[in-house]
């Protein structure tokens, strides 16, 4: 599966379990660590662990698993790594402290369909 459709379907999966402000920042020549941000938000720990686990599912069932998943017990930042593609599940008052999308400004957004 191509990066940019992995992104694409991960926002989507969050999206359905109505997680919040759902951006996929494109890093492709502007770092090496990833190609795709996926950024979502929760309302609550236990909205943040449905959002990441929705992706999660969502892409076991296409053959993609991460190569790590980290926070989730936390259920106040998640972070899914699919090497290409890292998606970060917020709270939505951490989101707001970290701030990631003014920290890759420079970022192309693409639109979660």
């Amino acid at each position: 599966m191509e990066a940019i459709d992995k992104a694409g379907r991960t926002g989507r999966a969050a999206s359905e379990k109505k997680a919040k402000d759902v951006v996929v920042l494109e890093l492709s020549g502007l770092t090496d660590i990833t190609d795709f941000f996926v950024l979502a938000s929760g309302a609550s720990e236990r909205h943040v662990k449905t959002i990441a686990g929705a992706v999660e599912h969502d892409m076991k069932e296409k053959g993609v698993t991460p190569s790590s998943m980290e926070g989730y017990d936390e259920g106040r930042w998640v972070i899914i790594d699919y090497g290409d593609v890292v998606v970060h599940v917020f709270l939505e008052s951490l989101r707001e402290i970290y701030d990631l999308e003014s920290l890759w400004i420079e970022a192309r957004k693409h639109p979660v369909e």
